[in-house]
Order: structure tokens, then C-alpha cells, then sequence
């Protein structure tokens, strides 16, 4: 849970320590810090700085959840369970700015990827069904609203299908 530059920080610190340890013949503490070295590079690729979008997102701070996610150079290396949390990140933060076809394309691929529980599954489709719905695609927007109904949701989730399902028979 750190940002590039406080990983590059500790790095070069750590690269330091490390040339110190091997000139002083420390080769086990040496060896300790090689491995935090790798771990601390492994973390960026694999966790990157998701969590930390996820806090400023959950604070209402679009742009710097944004400018977090945009730190992760390649999507594709994270792991499963923080791409799909990534595209769902973003897929809200494009929403909030009213970029409904980016949104819906990063929805599409969080729906692909496993979530914490079935009701941030089903939010997913919810936002999908909603999407489709301010495109008057009312065929897709319903198909994505059964899919919802079929996890185990919350009520407050069960209430936007709900309106969802309204506003398609309106339609």
C-alpha cells in the first residue's frame, strides 16, 4: 500500500542498507533485505495501489482515487481479486463524471473478476443495468437486472432494482 514514489523511497533505502550489510559480510541480514527488496517490487505489480484508490473513493475524492489507479502502469499484471476491484474503481469514478460508455466498459470487465461478496457483484450489474438504461437499451438493462436478482443482495440494492425494474416498464 504504497505509491510509487514511497516504494522507489524504501527501495533506495533498502538498496543502501543492503550494500552496507554485504560490506560488512552480514550475508544472512543481507539476504533479508534482498527478499524485502523483491517483496516490496512484487507488491507493485501484483497489488499496486488499489487499496489506496479504494480509501479516497470511499472519502468522495474522485480525482486523487483516479490519479492513484492511473499509477498502475499495467492493469493486467494485478492480481485477480484487485483487478476486479480496480475496474470497479474506476468504472465509478468515470460514472461520477458522467462517462457512461467508459464506465460501462469498466463494469463489463469487473464483472469478469472476482469481487469481496456477491452484493458488490451484484452492484456491479445494478450500475450496468443502469448504464443501459440511460441509453435506452431497455432489453440489456433488463437482462442485467435478472442477473442481479439472482445473489444474495442487501436492501438497499434491492430497492434500485427495484426503481430499475420501474423505470423499464415505464418505458
Amino acid at each position: 500500500m504504497l505509491t510509487r514514489k514511497a516504494r522507489s523511497g524504501v527501495i533506495g533505502i533498502a538498496i543502501i542498507l543492503l550494500a552496507w550489510t554485504i560490506s560488512k559480510q552480514v550475508y544472512e541480514i543481507a539476504a533479508v533485505i534482498g527478499l524485502g527488496i523483491a517483496l516490496l517490487i512484487w507488491g507493485y505489480f501484483r497489488e499496486g495501489t488499489v487499496i489506496m484508490a479504494a480509501r479516497e473513493f470511499h472519502a468522495k475524492n474522485y480525482n486523487a482515487a483516479e490519479e492513484l489507479l492511473k499509477e498502475i502502469a499495467d492493469p493486467d499484471k494485478l492480481s485477480r481479486y484487485r483487478r476486479g476491484f480496480y475496474e470497479f474503481i474506476y468504472g465509478n469514478v468515470e460514472l461520477h463524471r458522467h462517462n457512461y460508455d467508459e464506465a460501462e466498459k469498466h463494469f463489463q470487465i469487473a464483472s469478469k473478476f472476482p469481487l469481496r461478496n456477491q452484493n458488490d457483484r451484484a452492484i456491479v450489474l445494478v450500475h450496468l443495468a443502469n448504464i443501459n438504461l440511460r441509453k435506452k437499451d431497455y432489453e440489456r438493462a433488463f437482462a442485467y437486472v435478472e442477473k442481479a436478482k439472482t445473489f444474495k443482495i442487501s436492501s438497499r440494492v434491492e430497492n434500485i432494482i427495484e426503481k430499475i425494474e420501474s423505470e423499464i416498464k415505464k418505458a
